[in-house]
């Protein structure tokens, strides 16, 4: 999946730890980073370390800078919501490379205010937004938003007279019952709703993957597919008239195409997007998920109000006020 990204962004790794193996547990996976990443700082011998998000890896990668003594710049610093275990384990990693990191790349003046209020030095923190946004601005700069041809021709067709609702659903915190109650929320949906035609890119996981297409597989309006990349899934975001996803990019991204998002989770640390109107925060309830998406469904006023806001998440030059901090470090 990393490879779409690489791709589209025209990225060539110098390194590759292939560390990732199916089955894998956290702890596993942990032992295996900081042996690679601290073996890389050996090897490399860089100056500065940047980690980005809340990811094991950037977890990890921080740990090892920190233990070098090297600076570790954090990019989405500062996001928190305030719940250890949700998500999980991504608010744990986060808080740790709170704990370590010298440059604190804060996306928002809230996320600055969350490191604030933890004891970061406010000199040490940089409000640049997000880089999401910069990519969003990327590709719309260096081509049209396109479904790059793999979408089949029956998916795109789908669309056509139809309503689209773009979900994706793959948090470890939403496994088992909370992500069976979304893909029958979904159900419901789809059969009240007989103008909408849904499309649900679907993570890898298994834990993620069996479930779903369990679920909804026979459904002639919910078309499950492979995860695709970063163009076609702005595409798709473009041609929706709603999207339900538990992603933190998207709730970044889905401002920019003025199109309303419910979040499927039961926190956030992007409250911002909550706070601008652009989304409401829905969990993994399926009577919630129902009250919410039938209202955007049926009242045009009620969709209206979360349409057309400003993205709170940056102008798309996040990158080069991260690159002009670490230069100057």
């Amino acid at each position: 999946m990393l490879d779409q990204a690489n791709d589209v962004f025209r990225l060539e790794p110098d390194l590759d730890l292939q560390l990732m193996v199916p089955g894998q547990t956290l702890a596993g996976l942990s032992s295996l980073l900081f042996r690679a990443i601290d073996d890389a700082i050996q090897d490399v011998r860089p100056d500065a370390i940047v980690v980005q998000g809340d990811t094991t890896s950037a977890f990890v990668g921080a740990m090892c800078g920190f233990y070098r003594r090297l600076i570790v710049g954090h990019v989405e610093a500062g996001l928190r919501t305030g719940n250890i275990t949700s998500p999980f384990p991504e608010e744990a990693n986060r808080c740790i490379v709170g704990r370590v990191a010298t440059h604190h790349f804060a996306p928002t003046e809230g996320s600055r205010a969350n490191l604030l209020r933890e004891g970061v030095p406010d000199g040490s923190i940089f409000v640049t937004g997000n880089t999401v946004v910069d990519a969003l601005h990327w590709v719309k700069r260096h081509g049209e938003l396109n479904p790059n041809a793999e979408l089949t021709p029956a998916v795109i067709g789908s669309i056509k007279g139809h309503r689209l609702i773009l979900v994706t659903s793959h948090r470890r915190e939403s496994f088992g019952e909370g992500l069976s109650n979304t893909c029958k929320a979904l159900l419901d949906l789809a059969d009240q709703h007989t103008d909408t035609v849904f499309i649900y890119p679907v993570h890898l996981n298994p834990s993620v993957k069996g479930p779903v297409y369990q679920l909804l597989g026979d459904h002639p309006r919910i078309h499950l597919i492979p995860p695709v990349s970063y163009p076609t899934l702005l595409w798709l975001m473009e041609k929706s008239y709603l999207i339900m996803s538990d992603s933190g990019g998207i709730q970044e991204e889905a401002p920019s195409f003025s199109r309303p998002l419910l979040v499927l989770r039961e926190s956030t640390e992007r409250p911002e997007v909550i706070q601008a109107g652009c989304a409401h925060l829905v969990g993994t309830n399926r009577e919630i998920i129902l009250s919410h998406a039938n209202t955007l469904l049926s009242d045009e006023d009620a969709y209206r109000a979360m349409a057309g806001k400003t993205n709170p998440f940056g102008d798309g030059r996040a990158a080069e006020r991260i690159a002009d901090c670490l230069s100057a470090a």
